[in-house]
This record gives structure tokens, C-alpha cells and sequence, in this order.
């Protein structure tokens, strides 16, 4: 009873947050099982990066910015943006902007959703430990899909001349606002505390604003659905009078 409660304490945080994005798709959604798949997918690749991690450990250490910024950031988000641009990009399913962010949150969550499993099984964490990650891991890795794809949606639909631009952005700003994060945990003693309030308050406000814009783009939003007739109660016939002989 108490591995089934750990596991899904585990994994309720990313499974509602993936759910609550699905949710905000506004005009046109996307095929449910293709969430399932990038969420998944974002499950595979958590072996392969503890690999490289590991490997890079070993060959640099443990210095606090590169840790910050390459190891954990840099080979998280670049395992991340090329599951996407190698399975989704291209997609047919791909055809809104918001769209972009929907499967970048479904494979950041994927992926933290496992990270948290293991987690809780190998440090043998606590119900509130688990929610504390629920609120920032969990949730962190949920933003920085939000901003990677918003600008992979971004580069879908942009010129030519554009696109190689988003496609930079899309990759590097996740990267960049990750290593801030992992950054602030590392803070020696409690001072992390009052950085990541803000920087999280700041993800979300910011997170939020690009679903917005995001959706604001999306090619189906004028299409209009179809107006119903109105049904008027039935005219009782008139009643014809006879003249009088």
C-alpha cells in the first residue's frame, strides 16, 4: 500500500500538469495519443542522458556553474529538443503554434514524471518531499517545455529567412533559463529560497503569457463552428371562420 501511495504521489504532479496544458489548447486538439507518445518518449530518454551525465561528471567534476549549465541543463534540453525536432517537428499533427508547447511540455514531463519515480524509490522520500518536487522540478521541467516550444511553433510557421533563428532560440533560451534554476538550487546553505520563489513566479507568468500568444496564432482561430438553427415552438394553425348563411 505504501509503494502504490509513493508512486502515485510521484507521479500525479506530472500527469496533472500535462493534462492542464492538453486542456489549454484552445482550437484544435491535438490527437490524444500523441501526447501519450511524446510523454513517453520523454520517459525513454532518462537513461541515455544519466549516462552522459555521468560520463561528464567523471571527465569535469562537479563544478557548480558548469554543473548548472552543461551537465544537468545542457544534455537534459538538448536530448529534449532533438526528441522533439526528430519526432514531432515535421508531424502533420504539428499544424498550430500552440501546438509546439503542448508536445515540449509533454516530453519535459515525461521526463521529470520518471526523474521523480526514481526519486522517490532510491532516496526513499516523503509524501512531502515529493510534493516539494511536484512544485519545483516537476513544474520547472513543465516550463521550460513551454518555452522551448513556443519558439519550435514559432519556427514552424516562420518564413525562411526566420526560422533557423527560432530554431536557435528554441533550443538555447530553455537551456539558459534551466542553468539558472539548477543554479539557484545549488546555493550554499538556504539562500535559494529567496531566488527561486521569484524565478519560478517568473517562469509562470512568463510560461502563461507565451500560451496566450501562442494560441493567439493559431490558424483555426477564426474558423467558427457551425450555428445551430433556433427552434421556435410550432405556430398553432390558424383557425379559418365560416361565413354565416
Amino acid at each position: 500500500m505504501l509503494v502504490l501511495t509513493v508512486l502515485v504521489a510521484a507521479i500525479t504532479p506530472g500527469v496533472a500538469l500535462l493534462f492542464y496544458f492538453y486542456l489549454k489548447d484552445k482550437y484544435d486538439a491535438e490527437p490524444l495519443h500523441m501526447v501519450v507518445r511524446m510523454f513517453l518518449l520523454g520517459f525513454l530518454v532518462v537513461l541515455p542522458i544519466m549516462i552522459v551525465q555521468q560520463g561528464l561528471l567523471r571527465a569535469f567534476g562537479d563544478n557548480t556553474f558548469l554543473f548548472a549549465f552543461g551537465i544537468s541543463a545542457g544534455v537534459e534540453e538538448l536530448f529534449k529538443w532533438f526528441v522533439l525536432f526528430n519526432f514531432i517537428y515535421n508531424h502533420t499533427e504539428f499544424d498550430e503554434p500552440y501546438d509546439g508547447i503542448l508536445y515540449a511540455v509533454a516530453v519535459s514531463l515525461g521526463f521529470a514524471t520518471l526523474e521523480n519515480i526514481m526519486y522517490a524509490f532510491t532516496l526513499h522520500a516523503s509524501f512531502g518531499s515529493l510534493l516539494i518536487r511536484g512544485l519545483l522540478p516537476v513544474s520547472g521541467h513543465a516550463m521550460f517545455g513551454v518555452v522551448m516550444g513556443y519558439y519550435l511553433g514559432m519556427a514552424k510557421f516562420a518564413s525562411a529567412g526566420k526560422r533557423k533563428k527560432f530554431l536557435v532560440l528554441s533550443v538555447t533560451l530553455p537551456l539558459v533559463w534551466h542553468g539558472i534554476y539548477d543554479f539557484i538550487l545549488n546555493m550554499p546553505g538556504r539562500n535559494w529560497i529567496w531566488w527561486i520563489v521569484p524565478f519560478m513566479a517568473l517562469m509562470w507568468y512568463g510560461g502563461m503569457d507565451k500560451v496566450v500568444k501562442a494560441n493567439n496564432r493559431s490558424p483555426f482561430r477564426f474558423l467558427r463552428k457551425e450555428e445551430t438553427p433556433i427552434r421556435t415552438a410550432p405556430q398553432p394553425a390558424p383557425i379559418s371562420k365560416k361565413k354565416e348563411a
